[in-house]
């Protein structure tokens, strides 16, 4: 293993006087050092977004990406639990990615057409 990130891993793991619980957090495949960690953590911004969105008159929500967010957001948590290893964080992620879209078109639904 060669690279910077592994190299940090490392680091803390030999230098920092870590729990047990947190150095197994840092050495597991879905851990603080890997994509698995970082995708779906910065995927709830998606859903942090469309919760602000509430505000957002109902009119002016786009349909077609609140379908596409919902769509993604459905796939991937059936993904998450199938793929290796199994991503908790992803799944949750994409839940509540899923329903925040399925919220914002049922809004979206509601809106008269003029």
């Amino acid at each position: 293993m060669f690279g910077l990130v592994p190299a940090v891993q490392r680091l803390c793991l030999r230098k920092l006087p870590l729990p047990l619980s947190l150095r197994k957090f840092l050495v597991h495949p879905a851990g603080l050092f890997t994509i698995f960690f970082w995708a779906p953590t910065l995927k709830w911004a998606i859903s942090l977004a469309n919760i602000g969105d509430m505000k957002t008159p109902a009119q002016n929500i786009s349909a077609n990406q609140q379908a596409a967010i919902l769509g993604t957001g459905l796939i991937w948590m059936r993904w998450s639990v199938v793929m290796t290893p199994v991503n908790y964080n992803l799944m949750l992620a994409n839940a509540f990615m899923s329903c925040t879209a399925a919220y914002q078109l049922y809004r979206k639904a509601q809106v008269p057409l003029e």
